[in-house]
């Protein structure tokens, strides 16, 4: 197990739908454990393959104590929302308002190949809908009303990570934080 370099915004890797797992096996459950590792070291609520340059569909949660895994996800939303605050590890220390769905149930897989189904709400729900996001090539910011992606889209340039200021350029660190960022 180790600490990965988290990928920042401008990263090909976090645009781009990854692949589904194919192989159950032991480097996929050393994906796993990397991502886990990699995602309490930031500290985040959760971490996506592709966010660590593996574009495959794995990602790893810890909300409210509780760890997890899913491969290959699905996912069935409720039609009731959310609105809150929302950040990611690639994007840190920003956060915007971002609506999402207040309940979901997924389906996938353990790193083991059996499959799972995990239902959640509140937090859960936004974490598991913003990690499957990135499986498809998505981030939060794509997800914000015109207003907020323009306010988000100009705070991403004059963050400090995103080279003082300049258009956003392909950039890893090894400890992107924001508090509870996703």
């Amino acid at each position: 197990m180790t600490v990965q370099a988290i990928r920042l915004f401008g990263d090909p890797v976090l645009t781009t739908p990854a692949t589904p797992v194919v192989d159950f096996d032991k480097e996929l459950r050393t994906l796993v454990k990397d991502l886990t590792e990699t995602m309490l070291d930031a500290p985040g609520s959760g971490l996506a393959a592709p966010q660590i340059g593996v574009g495959l569909r794995v990602f790893t949660w810890n909300v409210d104590n509780e760890l997890g895994h899913l491969v290959n996800p699905t996912l069935d939303l409720s039609d009731e929302e959310q609105d809150g605050d929302e950040g990611c590890l690639s994007i840190p220390d920003l956060a915007f308002p971002c609506k999402r769905a207040l309940r979901v149930v997924a389906k996938g897989w353990t790193m083991h190949g059996e499959p799972v189904e995990v239902e959640g709400s509140e937090m859960l729900a936004r974490c598991i809908q913003h990690e499957t996001d990135h499986l498809d090539g998505v981030l939060f910011i794509d997800r914000l009303d015109r207003e907020w992606r323009k306010k988000a889209m100009r705070a991403i340039r004059l963050a400090d990570w995103a080279n003082d200021g300049a258009e956003p350029v392909v950039k890893v660190s090894p400890h992107a934080t924001f508090g509870r960022a996703i």
